[in-house]
């Protein structure tokens, strides 16, 4: 009909111009994504690398598993692509905007190209291997045949421990891993499908607990002082001056730091927008005096990463791999750098359950592994010691002493006490249910590890309660 061709004209228009705008506002955020979009994708292209090149798991199973399940909408709409022969990982929504760039190194993980450039990852693959180092010394290598911890035969056959890490509800949502040591030895273990006893995991802010070990190395050696300078000079006006390294250990520092995840804060953005994220946290202003209040902060845990690297006089993962992880058998443990080289103690140390457990068993001997003593007397004491400002839920030495999923309406009450746990329990955890429950008096740790969001309400105290009374 004659006159329904001018409404076509006008649709068709119309259509045309709505096309038009969606290509210029593609084109506009492609060009320029905003701060949120470059996080996402600098987390999804990160993830995705370091689940490819040090766990050697499928890509796309990553991106399902790892990135798109948190249900966050613009990681639903992440797509990735993978460069085995560069070992690059890209990724954006849609695959095209937001610039996410990762970058493996040997030796060092893979570190996220804050900038999305070519030229940032190329001036990250140049710095020299970090696979040796002239004069480091090498703990003798782990016995293959031997039983665990010294090797690596595990006898975990007892049906009891069995039935209880077998059991769904216990076990929690997206388990991957579950490791039982008990009077030294491994006493059960199960994996989830897809994962086995030779994947690397990543712990999340368990790293925080082990970067703490590594403090702990320097100050035996000499090299650093609990009560020594966190090193900001003395300026005028500036109280940061007086952080010691034991306030950043008891995350007493007073340090500004924004540690929520669901926006661009200062967490998000150190770790995924910041190519030195060490600077990026030592420029932090101060919030209140040192020492008066706690504050949990990944940023200071970069901060001591820093502290540690310098007086180590060696790269950072040389350092932790000949004086801690070698030691102690740990030849799975990376701990990842940032594209500046400093290790990510905070939240990127990727390791075997049955290595995590090694370490478990490490602060559960007091530092000392095969009777040589790696920490100073008295240093897991105080990394257990309760901070009083966190009103006795954390240590001074990046320690949890209560268990994740306190409740709501009872605050200030210690959640490991409904389940019965020994008093003297601690705890290494980390995002997505990452823990390690160690409990001294009954020579016991049990190690969970997963991909289970807090929102599900996971609580690992109900598995450590039900391996305590199979044990008997």
């Amino acid at each position: 009909m004659p006159t329904l061709k001018p409404v076509k004209r006008i649709l068709a228009a119309t259509a045309v111009g709505i096309l038009l705008l969606l290509g210029i506002l593609v084109a506009a955020l492609h060009a320029r994504p905003p701060a949120l979009l470059r996080i996402a994708a600098n987390y999804s292209a990160k993830i995705v690398c370091s689940n490819v090149f040090l766990a050697g798991r499928d890509p796309d199973e990553v991106l399902r598993d790892d990135v798109q399940s948190s249900g966050i909408p613009v990681l639903r709409l992440m797509r990735v692509s993978v460069d085995r022969d560069r070992q690059l990982v890209r990724a954006g929504v849609l695959g095209i905007i937001g610039d996410g760039l990762a970058v493996a190194r040997p030796g060092e993980g893979c570190a996220v190209c804050a900038d999305g450039s070519l030229a940032a990852a190329a001036r990250a693959l140049s710095r020299p291997e970090t696979a040796g180092v002239a004069g480091a010394t090498a703990a003798p290598a782990t016995r293959t045949g031997a039983p665990w911890p010294d090797g690596n035969t595990v006898d975990s056959g007892d049906p009891r421990l069995a039935a209880v890490i077998g059991d769904p509800r216990l076990a929690g949502p997206g388990v991957r891993a579950v490791v039982v040591v008990h009077a030294g030895r491994i006493v059960a273990e199960r994996y989830a499908q897809g994962f086995t006893a030779d994947t690397p995991l990543l712990g999340w802010s368990m790293t925080k607990s082990v970067n703490a070990g590594l403090i702990g190395i320097l100050v035996k050696d000499g090299r650093l002082a609990l009560d020594g300078s966190a090193g900001w000079p003395v300026a005028p006006g500036d109280g940061r001056s007086q952080i010691k390294i034991a306030d950043l250990l008891a995350m007493s520092s007073g340090l500004h730091f924004d540690e929520q995840y669901a926006a661009v804060t200062d967490v998000t953005r150190m770790l995924y927008l910041e190519p030195d994220m060490a600077a990026f946290a030592r420029a932090q202003p101060l919030d209140h005096p040192v020492g008066s209040v706690w504050s949990y902060s990944s940023g200071t845990a970069l901060i001591l990463s820093r502290i540690a690297q310098d007086a180590a006089g060696m790269p950072g993962p040389v350092f932790a791999r000949t004086r801690l992880f070698e030691p102690l058998g740990m030849r799975s443990a990376l701990i990842e750098t940032d594209e500046h080289g400093t290790l990510v103690g905070s939240s990127y140390m990727y390791a075997t359950a049955r290595d995590w457990a090694r370490y478990g068993l490490f602060l559960l001997q007091g530092g000392v592994w095969r009777d040589e003593a790696l920490l100073p007397p008295g240093y897991v004491a105080m990394m257990t010691t309760p901070v009083a400002a966190s009103g006795g839920q954390y240590g001074h030495g990046q320690i949890w002493l209560w268990g994740s999923n306190a409740d709501p309406a009872t605050p200030g009450v210690d959640p490991d006490q409904a389940f019965g746990i020994p008093s003297d329990v601690f705890w290494m955890e980390g995002h997505d249910g990452q823990s390690i429950a160690i409990i001294p008096s009954r020579e016991l740790v049990v190690v969970r590890m997963g991909l289970t969001p807090h929102g599900a309400g996971y609580r690992p105290q109900a598995l450590v309660q039900a391996v305590l009374r199979a044990l008997g």
